[in-house]
């Protein structure tokens, strides 16, 4: 299964940019729709972006046109790129893999003036 390590979180303003990574070992990253979490205290986890072996991708309603993933299979690396932040994207990000019931530690991305 793929081992995933997120990292990149901190503390911005509202309108602030943070690009997350998540460094993934395992042998079914390039054929393994990968995606990005996020979870805030007293919610439920949710799904924010994915992205399929063919590069299609798809958005939370929220995040679209603000965040983009980028997956580089060469070094089964997933990205989150995050623009013009608001508050309510404050969470702990997680990186996930639909070929693999494991979870990273996540990385805290807090968005506050």
């Amino acid at each position: 299964q793929v081992r995933l390590v997120e990292s990149g979180g901190g503390l911005v303003q509202p309108g602030g940019t943070l690009r997350l990574s998540c460094a993934a070992s395992g042998s079914i990253f390039n054929v393994t729709t990968m995606a990005w979490y996020r979870q805030a205290p007293g919610k439920q986890r949710e799904l924010v972006a994915a992205i399929t072996p063919a590069y299609d991708t798809n958005y939370l309603d929220s995040v679209k046109g603000r965040f983009t993933i980028i997956r580089d299979n060469a070094k089964s690396t997933l990205v989150l790129e995050m623009v013009n932040l608001e508050p309510e994207d404050t969470a702990v990000y997680y990186c996930k893999s639909f070929g693999s019931p494991k979870w990273g530690q996540g990385t805290q991305v807090t968005v506050s003036s």
